[in-house]
């Protein structure tokens, strides 16, 4: 039996070591464990209901996307935070109807809509039949219809037949237009398969269709043989519309060296966007109502942000980076990118922060102890991963512009899987990573479900991280690290007896 006076003595002691212990054994992640596949769905489903009940997408100008924006703000007033809808416009463009692009002489043809051709975004409404002619094709200057010189002869209502590359097709178009065109065709450069797919950037009121390089090459001899006559036609709208970013903080947490974790609320306008990126969007929303369970481990504020626009290019984003004051830029630690998380034929992704692949351009310092985060943390699940470019794609974009740290992870677009992909990740070989990708099947069930539940406790597992410590990416350690390790290094004392 354990005397009277020497149970004092230990359970004194026991007492004063809980605390250290504790310090030396902190628990491990919980966010994890929170943020469960299920709920996630949930929201996924929300979205997918929205965008069947609203012409089949949640569209930046549309109305899938004004009641997506409704929807966020509300789970996250039942979650207990104070959203902020940030508002701002942008030049809305849509296709109403097929665009017709043909050959009515000397050789009649009929191409087809995005096989054969596109029509460029903010490409006009019209109706053209008329002679083209070839502006020059050779490229004699700093690249064909770069140049107010390229349309010498040119004569006025006729179509402009041009060679992409050199410059903006907004420059190409606004030279054609001076010298009195009444469309634009811009045809593929050679070593690019398939059709022009790009933007001109702003509205216009003129067609401006892309052929393929063996199309446009075709009809360029032709118009240097003789006359070549070509029917134009597109019907388009160009409008001022508006969309929103919703922002929201974490009660808890540095306010002056915040994590933005981010994902877009729209999808493309041709589909639901359930993957693209309502899986993004609906893994935040899940995360938000979680994470204040985490309770003092927040050290850095939170911010979850659901840009606007994004399918627009990265508009919502870059908004609120240009309208953010210099000092509160100062504010913002880093920044995490959850844009697409559950392809279905998927790879696991993480952006190459400091490029260390070579397939993009490295980001601000700390992007690459961003990337090393997700790395390690896939490493020690034993799952496979590997780079991705750091090329700008997502909404990323507009913080690393300003030299804030970003990254995050990704589980492929149009890409093309690769054998020694499949072989790793499963899948199938010469399939994109999402064959749904920006189509009117990006759906509910266009998920592939294990690599989505994978991708979760990564994104969560790392706004975990870096809620509780910024100390690898911008050196700012939380003071609660500073007390634990004084705690071990210098015992105090409790009534007469000391800890250690």
């Amino acid at each position: 039996m354990v005397r009277n006076g020497a149970f004092t003595v230990l359970a004194a002691l026991t007492l004063a070591v809980a605390p250290l212990s504790a310090v030396q054994a902190a628990p491990g992640p919980q966010l994890p464990k929170l943020v469960t596949l299920k709920d996630v769905r949930k929201h996924q489903l929300d979205l997918q209901k929205i965008a069947d009940a609203n012409g089949g997408n949640r569209a930046a100008g549309l109305p899938g996307n004004t009641i997506t924006i409704k929807y966020i703000a509300d789970q996250l007033k039942r979650a207990g935070y104070t959203p902020q809808v940030q508002n701002f416009s942008f030049d809305y463009w849509q296709e109403l109807s097929d665009p017709v692009f043909a050959e009515t002489a000397p050789t009649p043809a009929t191409y087809e809509p995005n096989t054969d051709f596109a029509t460029l975004q903010y490409a006009g409404s019209g109706d053209v039949t008329a002679a083209a002619q070839a502006v020059d094709p050779a490229g004699s200057g700093v690249g064909s219809g770069c140049e107010a010189a390229d349309f010498t002869g040119f004569t006025s209502g006729s179509i402009a037949l041009i060679a992409r590359g050199g410059c903006t097709f907004a420059i190409k178009t606004d030279n054609a237009i001076a010298a009195g065109a009444a469309a634009v065709v811009i045809y593929q450069r050679a070593d690019v398969p398939g059709p022009v797919a790009g933007t001109l950037g702003r509205p216009y009121g003129i067609p401006v269709v892309g052929p393929t390089n063996a199309i446009g090459v075709q009809l360029v001899q032709q118009a240097q043989a003789g006359t070549v006559t070509l029917h134009v036609k597109t019907d388009t709208v160009n409008q001022v519309r508006n969309a929103a970013n919703v922002l929201a903080d974490t009660k808890r947490g540095k306010a002056d060296n915040i994590v933005v974790v981010g994902a877009h609320n729209d999808s493309v306008t041709a589909g639901p966007g359930i993957n693209d990126d309502g899986s993004g969007t609906a893994t935040l929303l899940a995360m938000a109502k979680q994470i204040h369970k985490l309770g003092s481990k927040i050290h850095n504020k939170v911010r979850f942000a659901f840009w606007g626009a994004e399918e627009e290019g990265l508009l919502g984003s870059q908004y609120y980076v240009d309208n953010l004051p210099a000092e509160e830029q100062a504010k913002l630690a880093l920044m995490l990118d959850y844009d697409m998380l559950a392809s279905p034929n998927y790879v696991r992704f993480v952006y190459d922060g400091d490029d260390s692949s070579g397939g993009g351009a490295p980001g601000p310092a700390g992007s690459g102890a961003i990337e090393k985060t997700f790395t390690d943390y896939f490493a020690g699940r034993n799952l496979p991963a590997e780079p991705t470019a750091f090329n700008g794609r997502s909404d990323y974009n507009a913080f690393i512009n300003v030299g804030i740290p970003a990254g995050g992870i990704f589980t492929g677009a149009e890409g093309i899987k690769t054998a020694e992909q499949a072989q790793v990740y499963g899948g199938t070989a010469g399939l994109a990573y999402d064959p749904c990708y920006h189509q009117a099947c990006d759906r509910y069930d266009n998920v592939n479900l294990t690599g989505f539940d994978q991708m979760i406790d990564a994104a969560v597992f790392a706004t975990e991280a870096f809620a509780d410590s910024t100390l690898t990416v911008n050196g700012n350690a939380p003071k609660a690290h500073a007390k634990a390790r004084n705690a071990i290094q210098r015992p105090d004392r409790v009534g007469q007896y000391w800890t250690r």
